[in-house]
């Protein structure tokens, strides 16, 4: 990335949320500071991923989670949101998350092929391209390449704790418009549909909701795009129709019945994986759709899914949003 494109991205996110998140990639890359919590605190000292690849291995279940990791799977959700617009109801929005796409080339083409089999009205990506979370991102970017042109024309993408902000100009040249704290808009006949997208809530905290909801009309059908769903309690107040977030991976190496073994943030179950509600706002929590640190899977399947959205037969019942007054969301729960 060229030092020409920091002015461009500070107007887009704001001086003060792009020094922080520059500060903490540079303290990221010094080792400074780790983005795990609970037990992934011990990978700044243990190659968590190299033992967790040699269990798998002396446990017989290598080959297993390794096909599981392939064996993406597609899954429709369909949504009722009471301030659909007549002109969207069917539409079809197609969702990636955590694709981590450096960690083995062997999944893009898998990606590939189950983007082009499935019929979609427009696309997201809801972070986390890349595996590792400091160097090179050249690789990632390459495959991620294939995916994006993969999906339907009309397509965005936000940034997760994995991304670095340097990427964002050749993912958007590639062909996916990324959100940074930004609202886009989708129109049908004169209707619109709006896409919010926050920068990474979990370790970066560059978040602005206020910022985001702010640049929609109170009578907006909108769409949150956030990275980990760990920011519903914060976003419900804004009046957002639907959440649709990542990161969490499902636990991705989990017991029977998808219990999983850890997680990378503090959740409730419930937001952990699949449909979830609080308050008036709904949302989704998916699973991923690549793998992260080891390309495994267990009692988790990855999956790309389709949301199909439906308006309420009684349009009258849906209340114009509330903006919160005096909110402090910029940056973290306040």
């Amino acid at each position: 990335m060229e030092n020409s494109d920091y002015p461009a991205l500070e107007a887009r996110m704001g001086r003060k949320l792009l020094a922080e998140r520059l500060m903490q990639q540079a303290r990221k890359t010094a080792h400074l500071l780790h983005q795990g919590e609970g037990i992934f605190r011990l990978e700044r000292y243990i190659p968590l991923d190299s033992l967790v690849s040699f269990g798998l291995a002396v446990t017989g279940l290598g080959l297993l989670t390794r096909r599981n990791f392939l064996n993406v799977r597609l899954t429709t959700r369909e949504w009722t949101l009471p301030h659909l617009p007549v002109a969207f109801e069917g539409f079809r929005l197609l969702h990636l998350t955590d694709l981590h796409l450096d960690l083995d080339a062997a999944l893009t083409p898998v990606i590939e092929r189950q983007v082009r089999s499935v019929a979609h009205d427009a696309a997201v990506v809801t972070g986390d391209f890349r595996n590792k979370t400091d160097g090179d991102y050249q690789p990632c970017l390459r495959e991620t390449g294939r995916v994006i042109r993969a999906l339907a024309p009309q397509r965005w993408g936000i940034l997760g704790n994995h991304d670095f902000i340097e990427m964002v100009p050749s993912l958007e040249s590639a062909g996916l418009p990324m959100l940074l704290n930004e609202m886009a808009t989708i129109e049908r006949h004169g209707q619109k549909l709006w896409i919010a997208g926050i920068d990474d809530p979990h370790f970066y905290k560059t978040h602005d909701l206020e910022k985001v909801s702010a640049a929609a009309p109170p009578d907006a059908c909108m769409i949150l795009l956030s990275h980990s769903p760990e920011i519903y309690a914060e976003a419900e107040p804004f009046g957002f129709d639907l959440q649709l977030s990542g990161h969490t991976h499902g636990g991705q190496l989990c017991l029977p019945g998808g219990i999983p073994l850890v997680l990378p943030c503090k959740v409730d179950r419930q937001f952990v994986r699949g449909a979830w509600r609080h308050g008036r706002l709904q949302g989704y929590t998916s699973p991923g759709t690549g793998s992260c640190g080891v390309a495994a899977r267990l009692n988790c399947p990855p999956e790309i899914t389709l949301h199909i959205l439906h308006g309420s037969a009684d349009h009258s019942a849906a209340a114009p949003r509330k903006i919160p007054l005096n909110n402090q969301s910029a940056g973290g729960v306040p």
